[in-house]
């Protein structure tokens, strides 16, 4: 795949709730999505930048909505679901994955914030299509086929001054 330049058209999709778990259970932090989406883009073209995330009608998720908004993401929002034996879930894969598909006839390069393995798939689909992929996670709880299948894995775990707070 091609090399990062100027000139590339970036799509930056970040998977919140993937990002939050993993930077909640080895960091007891949160992800500082400004980093994130100025590491992803890095002096390249931004074309699109979306923010898949989960309303559980916590206090302080609309002020979270639009922090996204304020840094530059698009933010796509779905209902938390609850089942009749109180299981909670709540899901982007599907919705990121075809966000992604759309995009690749107008971008050079997808980069995926996340480290769910499901999005191997996507990576390998996306590399055919002949767009560049990357990937970006906590190395320690990405899996390692995302980590394969993507051109590039930037491990945030080696720069938490820029994408922790």
């Amino acid at each position: 795949m091609s090399d990062i330049h100027p000139d590339q058209r970036v799509a930056v999709l970040a998977d919140s709730q993937n990002l939050y778990h993993s930077a909640q259970s080895v960091y007891s932090r949160n992800i500082d999505y400004a980093g994130l989406l100025e590491g992803a883009v890095a002096d390249r073209s931004l074309v699109r930048a979306i923010a898949y995330v989960i309303r559980a009608d916590s206090p302080e998720e609309e002020s979270f909505f639009e922090a996204l908004r304020d840094i530059g993401f698009e933010t796509k929002i779905k209902e938390i679901k609850t089942f009749a034996d109180g299981s909670k879930k709540a899901d982007w894969d599907l919705g990121m994955s075809l966000d992604a598909v759309s995009l690749a006839s107008h971008v050079d390069t997808v980069v995926l914030c996340t480290g769910d393995g499901d999005f191997a798939r996507l990576c390998s689909h996306l590399r055919h299509e002949g767009v560049r992929v990357e990937a970006m996670g906590f190395g320690n709880s990405a899996a390692d086929e995302l980590i394969d299948a993507a051109d590039d894995f930037v491990d945030l775990a080696d720069d938490e001054e820029q994408f922790l707070l």
